[in-house]
Order: structure tokens, then C-alpha cells, then sequence
């Protein structure tokens, strides 16, 4: 099981490298990224944008720009297109996206022509290595599902799962976090995360231990679970936290990364392949352990 980010690393690392379509390439963070993920054989990489910007950053790395594929395309939406087409056709095992919004590389991906649908929703995983605890913790959804239903919430539970499983965490510990820790008829958050946790129970939700409703502090502290008597097999041990909202999603994570210091990774799962995906002010760091997280899913989807 991967405990922490260099451990991912090392998990990347083995078998064949990943065959990695980056889109919108030119971004020196991004090539950074790519080119010691190249070095480490975690991925062999196609870059697909502005040649010449490519070329140039490369050559400002250090990296002999001849020894990559690089396929022009300045347009910054085909450039997205190119690369959803080349997993499409098995010409590539998972997509990075470069410098260009989301929602451009998302409309490559939900491109019925470019079959990478696979029915269910398409969310965002967010994996953070937090100083002082022993494991990583999956948050989700805090990039894409804005609102999320509980049909949705479901899927979210089970993409994470997915992504927790290529991991080697056999049996990821879900906490659907809401302000309280008692189903309130008021708060919506809270009676549906009740619902999750019954159709865990039931065999609905497979793969995990779902509970909910729990607070932050009683999902991630067994001290804080204790205090508060909470009896529950994920309170205080919780590996992926549900979020109730894109908003709390996004708090979090950028919390946890500003003050807390934590290293992360994020990739989008529910298609054919993952995509690697942090925002575009993430380091060079960052994007080389999504990078890595990122092939580890295709790894297993290919399994």
C-alpha cells in the first residue's frame, strides 16, 4: 500500500513506462514535470501543442527536445481533441493536462467521437500526503461535481475507491463529511450521507467502509472521534473524504496545501483513462506525482 508521495513515485516507476498524451504542452511546470517523469520511466510522452514553445522550454530544461514525439498543435482546443483521440485509438494509456482550462480538456473528454465515456460520473480525485499522519487521504470532490446528488455522491465514492484500490488499499475507509455528526431533516449533506453509509452496509457501495454523517476533526483524529464518543470502523481513520460540495472541496485542499503544507496529486477518473490534473499554478512537484498517480490508474484499468 503507498503511504506517502515518493512512495508513489517508486510504485510509478515499475514495469513499462505509461504511454502519456499531454495536452497544451508548452509550460515549463508541466515539461518539468514530464521530463523527469521521461528520466524516471514512469511515462513515455507525446506532447501535443506549439511546437517551438515546446521545443524552446525542453532546451531550457536541460532536455534535447529531438528525443520527444511532439505533435503540432497550437490550437488549444484540438490540441485537447489530439489527445483524448490518441487514447481513443490506444496510442496512449492516460491524457496531462497542460496549460489550458479545464473545461477545455473536459469537453475533449466527454466528446462522444472520441469514445472516452464510460457512462456514470466523471469526478476529480485529489490525493494529499499531510504532514503528521500515516497515510494519504483521497478528497472528492473538489474541482469538478459542483453540487453534487446523492446518485452522484455514489459514483464519487466509487471513482475514489477506484483510484484508493490502485494504491494497494484494499479496503479505503469513506467519511462523507458534513458540519454535524447527526442526521439533521435541515441539512440535506447529512441524511444523505446516512444513505451512503446504509447502502454501504447493504452491499450497494462495494470495496470500502462508508459512515457519515462525521465532521472533519472525527474523520482524520481518533483522538477527536474518542473525545466525542463516536463509534464508527472509519472515524478518526478515514482515507477518502466525500465532500459535500465543490466549494468545501476546494477549501480544503488548498487549506491543507497553504497551511498544512501537504503535497497532493489530482487526477480525473470515471472515463477510459485518467487524466492528470492539478491547477495550472502547481508546481513542477506536483504535476510529477499526478504524473505518477495518473499512470498507476491506467496501470490497473489495464489490468
Amino acid at each position: 500500500m503507498v503511504h506517502s508521495m515518493e512512495e508513489l513515485l517508486t510504485a510509478a516507476c515499475e514495469g513499462e513506462p505509461g504511454r502519456l498524451a499531454v495536452a497544451v504542452a508548452q509550460d515549463s511546470y508541466v515539461l518539468d514535470a514530464v521530463v523527469k517523469a521521461a528520466d524516471a520511466g514512469i511515462a513515455d510522452p507525446v506532447l501535443v501543442g506549439d511546437a517551438k514553445k515546446i521545443a524552446q522550454i525542453l532546451e531550457e530544461l536541460g532536455a534535447d527536445p529531438t528525443t520527444y514525439a511532439i505533435v503540432e498543435e497550437p490550437d488549444k482546443a484540438e490540441a485537447c481533441q489530439v489527445a483524448a483521440r490518441m487514447v481513443r485509438d490506444g496510442d496512449a494509456d492516460f491524457i496531462m493536462k497542460g496549460i489550458v482550462d479545464t473545461a477545455v480538456v473536459m469537453r475533449a473528454i466527454l466528446n462522444r467521437d472520441n469514445g472516452l465515456r464510460l457512462g456514470g460520473t466523471i469526478s476529480h480525485d485529489l490525493v494529499l500526503e499531510v504532514p503528521g499522519f500515516d497515510r494519504l487521504f483521497h478528497v472528492t470532490d473538489a474541482a469538478m461535481t459542483v453540487s453534487p446528488t446523492l446518485e452522484q455522491k455514489v459514483d464519487l465514492v466509487r471513482n475514489a475507491v477506484r483510484v484508493a484500490h490502485a494504491l494497494g488499499n484494499a479496503c479505503p475507509k469513506v467519511a462523507a463529511l458534513c458540519a454535524v455528526e447527526k442526521v439533521n431533516e435541515k441539512m440535506p449533506c447529512t441524511v444523505e450521507a446516512a444513505e451512503l453509509a446504509r447502502m454501504n452496509a447493504e452491499g450497494e457501495i462495494s470495496g470500502c467502509i462508508v459512515d457519515g454523517p462525521l465532521q472533519f476533526d472525527n474523520a482524520v483524529s481518533v483522538e477527536a472521534a474518542h473525545h466525542k464518543g463516536i463509534d464508527s470502523p472509519v472515524a478518526g481513520v478515514a482515507d477518502i473524504l466525500l465532500v459535500p460540495d465543490i466549494e468545501a472541496g476546494n477549501m480544503l485542499v488548498k487549506a491543507a496545501e497553504y497551511f498544512g503544507r501537504a503535497k497532493k496529486a489530482g487526477v480525473i477518473v470515471g472515463a477510459k483513462a485518467p487524466v492528470a490534473l492539478t491547477s495550472r499554478a502547481s508546481s513542477a512537484e506536483s504535476k510529477l506525482y499526478t504524473i505518477a498517480l495518473a499512470r498507476l490508474i491506467a496501470r490497473g484499468l489495464a489490468a
